[in-house]
C-alpha cells in the first residue's frame, strides 16, 4: 500500500467517524485508490445510509484534504445508477462504488452495493437510438466545418476543445460502450482501444500544439463513417410538443 493511499484511508476513516458515524457503509474511491493521485487530488467518498431524505453531494476540507462526499441510501444509489448514469453513458457513481475501499471494514451493505454496481457496469449504458446517433453526427459535422477554415485562432481552439469530448463520446457510445468525460477520457479510450487512443492523442496533440487540425478532421471522418459520415442534408430534430407557452 502506498503512503498516499494509507494517509487517505486514515483521513477517510476519521471523516466517517466524525461526520457519518451512522452510515451503513463508507467507501473511499477516486484517484487515490487508482494510484494516480496528485498533490491536489481530493478524497471521493460514497456514504450509504439505511435511509436518507434525499441524495446529496457535500464538499468540504478535512485535515488538508479536499473532500467530495456522495450521500445516498440503497434506493437513491440505484436510482442514480439506472436513471442518471446509464442514460448519460458515463458511469461515474458505479465506478466509484465498484472500485471503492470500504472503511473501516467490509460490510453487508457495501457488498450489496458493489454487486449492484458491477451488474450496472456489465449491463452497459442505455444504447443510442438512431436519433442520438444523428444528433451526434450533426454536432460533430458542424464543428468540423468550423475548423476547416476558422475565422481566428481563438475560435479554432475552442471548437477543437469541444470536439475532443464529442469525438470520444461518439466513438464509445456508437459501440454501446461506457463513455467518459473530462480528464477520464484518455484513460477510457486506452482501456477500450489502445490503437484508437494513440491516433486520438496524436491528432489532438497536433491541433493543440500547432493548430494543425488535419488529423482531427480525418479522425472525425473515421469515427463517423460507420454511421454514415458527416451529416447536414436532411437532418431534422423535433422539439417536444409541450415546449410552448399556453394560449392567451
Amino acid at each position: 500500500m502506498s503512503q498516499k493511499l494509507s494517509a487517505a484511508l486514515s483521513a477517510a476513516e476519521k471523516i466517517r467517524d466524525q461526520f457519518f458515524p451512522e452510515a451503513s457503509t463508507c467507501m473511499l474511491a477516486g484517484s487515490v485508490v487508482r494510484g494516480d493521485a496528485t498533490a491536489y487530488s481530493d478524497l471521493d467518498l460514497v456514504v450509504v445510509f439505511e435511509r436518507v431524505e434525499n441524495a446529496q453531494r457535500q464538499s468540504f476540507t478535512f485535515g488538508g484534504w479536499p473532500v467530495e462526499a456522495f450521500i445516498h441510501d440503497p434506493q437513491t444509489l440505484e436510482y442514480f445508477f439506472r436513471e442518471v448514469d446509464r442514460p448519460s453513458g458515463v458511469p461515474s457513481l458505479p465506478n466509484m462504488v465498484s472500485e471503492g475501499i470500504e472503511i473501516p471494514r467490509e460490510t453487508k451493505c457495501g457488498s450489496l452495493m458493489k454487486d449492484l454496481a458491477s451488474r450496472i457496469l456489465e449491463e452497459g449504458p442505455v444504447q443510442w437510438g438512431q436519433q442520438e446517433r444523428e444528433n451526434s453526427r450533426y454536432t460533430i459535422s458542424d464543428m468540423v466545418e468550423d475548423i476547416r477554415e476558422p475565422r481566428n485562432i481563438a475560435e479554432l481552439r475552442i471548437v477543437v476543445s469541444n470536439l475532443y469530448s464529442a469525438i470520444a463520446d461518439h466513438f464509445l457510445r456508437s459501440q454501446n460502450q461506457w463513455s467518459a468525460k473530462g480528464k477520464s477520457i484518455p484513460r477510457r479510450l486506452m482501456s477500450v482501444d489502445p490503437e484508437f487512443h494513440k491516433r486520438f492523442a496524436e491528432a489532438f496533440e497536433a491541433a493543440f500544439t500547432s493548430d494543425d487540425t488535419t488529423a482531427v478532421i480525418r479522425l472525425c471522418e473515421h469515427v463517423l463513417e460507420p454511421d454514415g459520415g458527416f451529416l447536414f442534408q436532411g437532418y431534422t430534430r423535433h422539439a417536444p410538443k409541450e415546449w410552448r407557452m399556453p394560449d392567451a
